[in-house]
């Protein structure tokens, strides 16, 4: 790659993070001389890519002016994944949807089909958009499992190559697009830390809750995925004897007492033994998003039974996040994913459960939030990844 393009792309990432610029601040943020800051910016603004947005306030001297990108130049094709449904979103380098999400369901467990049907499904929401593609400048996604970045290999679900290829070989030949894959928690913690609850934060753990609980890290201001790209399996920490075999194919994980499925599980059983509640009268309904939704909306409605759901699972994670505070001592520990929309009602069985198993002055040190991505964090965290990756790539 050309050097002039190097410093483009630089300049891209910088204002992708921060929307609004000035040549001096770009300067500073990537160590290049203001000449040649200057220089680049105003080639994209000649490329229609940057515009300027008026001038910085005045410090005393001549007042700089600031520049912002154009939201109709580029894009990025974001896919967010978990075991059973799959989104997809076109975004601007702002953030937006231009055409909202795509919601289709696509089990990942022994599913040969998986590229197949996720290719497909892509290449038509490039083509609804009406957009160039040679104004998408990638595709990042998000899934669960223990994923190689490198390779761009699932071992989690190996039969989604299906003898084609790794992953990104398969979608990138499919497409006519680069393609960036990373585990679902790591990408929402990378949306955290750069665009939500973690920002200026260099030490958080943000637990993705969902069909299970991950945990993305973020340490020393990096994500962190240790030895080779599967630390944070936060789900199978061994802390009950329930019995219960969990989808790691060992008994008594965190996850088999914390998950949205354990949820929709126990409501089930709740209301068949004769728990009042509020929940729709052919619950559940079979649509697991919908039934997880009515769950978390019954409860903040006050439902006493959904109240109490949530809270022993709420409290089961935090008996889990008093393990990560005396391992890492974050500066905070974020909740994230699916099952942040549940919002505060999480806050106080997790603080229960911090009072009763975490050490008060590892505790006290540390800020215990809800997102407020929420369940955005997956599409934003993977718009993210291409970005990371827009630098090098060729």
């Amino acid at each position: 790659m050309k050097k002039d393009e190097q410093y483009k792309r630089l300049i891209l990432r910088e204002f992708y993070y921060s929307n609004i610029l000035s040549a001096t601040e770009l300067s500073e943020r990537i160590g290049k001389s203001l000449p040649l800051i200057i220089r680049t910016v105003n080639n994209l603004v000649k490329e229609k890519i940057l515009q300027e947005s008026g001038y910085a306030p005045s410090s005393g001297g001549r007042r700089p002016i600031i520049y912002t990108i154009n939201k109709k130049a580029l894009y990025i094709l974001s896919v967010s994944m978990d075991q059973l449904v799959t989104r997809i979103s076109l975004m601007d380098l702002e953030n937006r949807h231009v055409r909202g999400i795509e919601r289709f369901e696509l089990p990942l467990k022994n599913n040969p089909d998986v590229l197949k049907k996720l290719a497909k499904k892509l290449l038509e929401v490039i083509k609804e958009s009406g957009i160039s593609k040679s104004k998408i400048i990638g595709i990042g996604i998000g899934m669960p499992g223990f994923i190689d970045v490198e390779k761009g290999v699932n071992y989690s679900f190996p039969l989604m190559s299906n003898g084609t290829g790794t992953i990104v070989e398969y979608l990138s030949t499919a497409t006519k697009l680069p393609v960036y894959i990373d585990n679902d928690s790591s990408v929402i913690a990378l949306a955290e830390y750069r665009f939500g609850n973690a920002q200026q934060k260099l030490n958080s753990m943000v637990i993705n809750i969902g069909w299970g609980v991950g945990l993305g890290m973020i340490l020393n201001g990096r994500l962190f995925r240790g030895n080779n790209g599967f630390a944070g399996e936060f789900s199978h920490i061994p802390l009950f004897n329930n019995n219960k075999l969990c989808s790691c194919g060992k008994s008594g994980c965190l996850e088999t007492e914390t998950s949205m499925l354990v949820l929709l599980e126990k409501a089930a059983e709740g209301l068949k033994a004769g728990k009042i509640s509020s929940l729709p009268k052919h619950f559940p309904t079979g649509d697991i998003e919908k039934d997880c939704e009515s769950i978390v909306e019954a409860a903040t409605r006050g439902d006493k039974f959904c109240v109490e759901l949530l809270a022993q699972i709420a409290y089961n994670i935090g008996r889990g996040m008093a393990i990560l505070i005396h391992i890492l001592n974050p500066q905070s520990v974020i909740l994230s994913g699916r099952g942040s929309l549940a919002g505060k009602l999480w806050m106080a069985p997790v603080q229960q459960a911090l009072n009763e198993h975490c050490i008060p002055r590892l505790a006290d040190h540390t800020e215990v939030e809800v997102s407020k991505l929420g369940y955005e964090a997956e599409l934003i965290g993977s718009a993210a990844l291409v970005m990371e990756n827009y630098v090098h790539q060729n």
